[in-house]
């Protein structure tokens, strides 16, 4: 999940929309709220259940888009060093990762006393830690120590091989103006392809960014494709690959991330930057959607298990606790990104979020 500003109201309202998908989608598969309150929104709550994790899609081309903006703005890689840019981007990701890990691990804890559930967490060892760390423990197969937490590993993934594909194309074209101009966009559209009609058909590669390479490709794709000079056509040739792609194999997945590229595209293309009346809500909760993310399952592991021990188990009530959940996962989103992923964090500032991620290992062996 890309966590930089833009100037597009209707790409933050994107983001808004896809974490709030996310964080229900999540409250109707881990219950035992959910199902303890089914009686009352079955319809919702299966929708949901269905359908809610395809927001990702969302997050997948828009994370696409901001690449292509931030690495090659005009379609011409700049930098250098793709190590460079990668350091950047996991500095970015991985101290509020692991800040809300070391919330997650220890409302774990809290929610095993009053709940037996699955989808808890056992305490996680030293290896499953570095792991995370690491963004590799999918990689690695390692229990995830939060729901989502593969979703970041894989952004990471794709940013790191479109740094990697993006230098490679520079150091081929090296001084031919006109062959560094395409080569960029080429390569990155040779793996999308690749990716809509093989890759992310097969399961194997469904921990591989290869497999997530179709929607995030689009999104850079769309990007590029905006402002150039025949660009609504390119927009519109692009929408015709992916509909080759699904009368190949229809995937819903895949038709979500194809709408989005082209609203997105479309969007940029004609500058749709003006504010919009009741967007000011949205484009904040777009602004804080990662932090959303990241401390929004630590909540509603902790409070099925307070509302399951201490409370009836009544669907109104139950009810009650699912918006109060969603309420305050939005809340504790907005402080979160306050005090952690909004902050310049120095050595100082690091370190204690990094003993405190390892130092969660020690309770294991209590």
């Amino acid at each position: 999940m890309n966590t930089d500003t833009t100037k597009m109201p209707c790409l933050d309202a994107f983001k808004a929309i896809a974490c709030l998908l996310i964080v229900l989608h999540h409250l109707a598969v881990y219950g035992p709220m959910s199902d303890i309150a089914y009686p009352l929104i079955s319809t919702l709550l299966d929708g949901l259940y269905q359908y809610g994790r395809m927001a990702v899609q969302a997050f997948l081309v828009i994370a696409g888009f901001l690449s292509a903006k931030h690495l090659a703005p005009f379609g011409v890689p700049h930098g250098a060093d793709p190590l460079h840019a990668i350091k950047r981007r996991y500095d970015r990701l991985i101290i509020p990762y692991l800040a809300a890990l070391t919330l997650a691990i220890a409302c774990a804890a809290l929610a095993r006393v009053w709940l037996d559930k699955d989808y808890i967490p056992a305490m996680p060892d030293l290896t499953q830690l570095l792991a995370h760390a690491l963004l590799l423990h999918d990689l690695l197969d390692q229990d995830a120590l939060s729901a989502g937490v593969w979703y970041i590993a894989i952004d990471f993934q794709l940013f790191a091989l479109t740094a990697l594909l993006l230098w490679l194309s520079r150091r081929t074209a090296n001084r031919n103006a006109a062959l560094l101009a395409a080569a960029a966009p080429l390569v990155i559209a040779l793996l999308t392809v690749a990716s809509l009609f093989f890759f992310n058909r097969n399961d194997y590669w469904d921990k591989t960014a290869l497999y997530f390479f179709g929607s995030y490709g689009l999104g850079s794709l769309s990007y590029w494709a905006a402002t150039r000079q025949r660009g609504a056509l390119l927009l519109l040739l692009l929408g015709l690959v992916v509909v080759a792609a699904l009368l190949v194999e229809f995937r819903a997945r895949i038709a979500i991330a194809g709408t989005v590229m082209l609203l997105l595209g479309f969007a940029r293309r004609y500058a749709v930057r003006e504010s919009r009346p009741g967007l000011g809500y949205l484009t904040y909760l777009g602004r804080i959607s990662y932090s959303v993310f990241l401390i929004h399952f630590p909540l509603i592991m902790l409070l099925n298990a307070v509302f399951f021990h201490f409370l009836p188990h009544q669907p109104l009530v139950n009810l009650a606790g699912l918006i109060l959940t969603l309420g305050l996962s939005i809340w504790g989103g907005a402080v979160f990104y306050r005090w952690i992923e909004n902050r310049r964090h120095s050595h100082r500032t690091r370190l204690p979020i990094l003993a405190g991620f390892m130092a969660s290992s020690l309770f294991s062996t209590l």
